[in-house]
C-alpha cells in the first residue's frame, strides 16, 4: 500500500489494551500521539479496552484511519491479536506481523526456536497449570537459584528469583496466577544487556544496571531505581557479538519494523538470550528510544521510521 499523498494519511495509535500492561501502553501511546500531533501530522488515539475482534474491527473503522501505530504491551498488543484484526482491515501498522508476534510473546516457543539456531539460552524447565504436581521437585534438575516467570507476560510481572526451595512453591503460583504454563530457569548471573532492532539493523547496546537485584516491575518504571549505560562500555568486538546475536534472535521469529532483545552476559562475556519485545516501550526515556538517540534518530524521527516501515510491509 503506498502512503496518501498527503503524507501518512490518518494516523490511530492503538493504546491501553486489556493486559497487565495497560497503564505502561497508556503511556508509550501517548508520547507516540505527542511527538506524531507535534509534527503536524494527522492523528488519534484509539483505547482499545478488550480483546473481543468485532468489537475492535468497528472502534477501528469508526476512527476512519489508514495506518495503525501499535503502543499495546502484552496480551492482544504482542501476540499477534490486535496485528490480525488490523490484518483483516488490510490496515498498515508497525512492529511485526502476526506469526512473529506470537511466537516472541510465548517465551517457550521463541526458545525452542533459539535452541533450533544456536543462540545461547538459559537451561529451563516448562510447568503447565495443568500437569503440575506440587510435589514434585524441581531442583532435582535444575540447581537453586532459579527464575521462575509466566510463558507469556511482560514487564517483569509475576516473575520471581528463588534463592531457597521452600520459596519455590510460592513463586510458582504466583507466576500460574498470569498463566497456565510457566517457565522455571536456572538464574545467570551477569550484566543485562537489551538491543533495539530498527529496520533489521542493530541500535547501540544498552547495560541496564538495576539498583535492586534483576530489573523488575519496579525498577523499569519507578524512576531512579535503574541506571542505563548507553552505549554499554564493553569492548568494541563484545559490542558486535551481542548485536550478531540480538540480529540473529529478531530475524529467526520473522520480527519486522523494530524490537528490542533483551540478553544476559555472563562472567564469561557469553550472551544468553533472554526474550524479544515485538512492540517496545515509547516514551522519551524507554531503551528503545535511548539507544536510537545515541544512533543520531530522534524520538519524532524513531515514530516517522516506524511508520514509513509500516507502509512499506504492505
Amino acid at each position: 500500500m503506498a502512503m496518501k499523498s498527503s503524507g501518512f494519511g490518518r494516523i490511530g495509535v492503538l493504546m491501553g489494551g486489556p493486559s497487565s500492561e495497560r497503564e505502561i501502553s497508556f503511556k508509550s501511546g501517548k508520547a507516540v500521539y505527542e511527538s506524531l500531533k507535534g509534527l503536524g501530522l494527522d492523528v488519534v488515539k484509539i483505547d482499545i479496552t478488550s480483546d473481543k475482534v468485532k468489537e475492535n474491527t468497528g472502534l477501528i473503522r469508526s476512527n476512519k484511519i489508514d495506518c495503525a501505530f501499535i503502543s499495546l504491551h502484552g496480551r492482544f498488543g504482542e501476540d499477534g491479536g490486535i496485528q490480525r484484526v488490523l490484518e483483516g482491515l488490510k490496515l498498515p501498522y508497525t512492529a511485526s506481523g502476526v506469526m512473529a508476534s506470537q511466537l516472541a510473546m510465548d517465551k517457550i516457543s521463541s526458545r525452542r526456536i533459539f535452541e533450533i539456531f544456536r543462540l545461547n539460552v538459559p537451561r529451563y524447565l516448562v510447568l503447565t497449570k495443568k500437569g503440575f504436581n506440587p510435589g514434585w521437585r524441581v531442583v532435582n534438575q535444575l540447581s537453586l537459584p532459579l527464575v521462575v516467570k509466566p510463558a507469556t507476560n511482560g514487564s517483569s510481572i509475576g516473575l520471581t528469583i528463588v534463592d531457597k526451595e521452600k520459596d519455590l512453591a510460592r513463586a510458582v503460583d504466583l507466576a500460574f496466577g498470569f498463566d497456565q504454563r510457566i517457565l522455571v530457569e536456572e538464574y545467570i548471573p551477569g550484566r543485562e544487556m537489551t538491543v533495539g532492532v530498527l529496520d533489521q539493523e542493530p541500535l547501540p547496546v544498552i547495560e541496564i544496571v538495576p539498583k535492586k537485584r534483576f530489573f523488575d516491575f519496579q525498577a523499569k518504571y519507578q524512576h531512579g531505581l535503574t541506571e542505563y549505560v548507553v552505549p554499554a562500555k564493553i569492548s568494541k568486538a563484545l559490542s558486535k557479538k551481542i548485536q550478531s546475536v540480538a540480529i540473529s534472535a529478531h530475524k529467526h521469529l520473522g520480527c519486522s519494523g523494530c524490537s528490542r532483545v533483551d540478553i544476559i552476559l555472563s562472567k564469561n562475556n557469553m550472551p544468553f538470550v533472554l526474550e524479544v519485545n515485538t512492540v517496545p516501550g515509547m516514551t522519551e526515556t524507554s531503551l528503545l528510544p535511548k539507544a536510537a538517540s545515541k544512533a543520531g534518530i530522534n524520538f519524532s524521527g524513531l515514530c516517522l521510521k516506524l511508520i514509513k516501515l509500516a507502509y512499506e510491509k504492505t
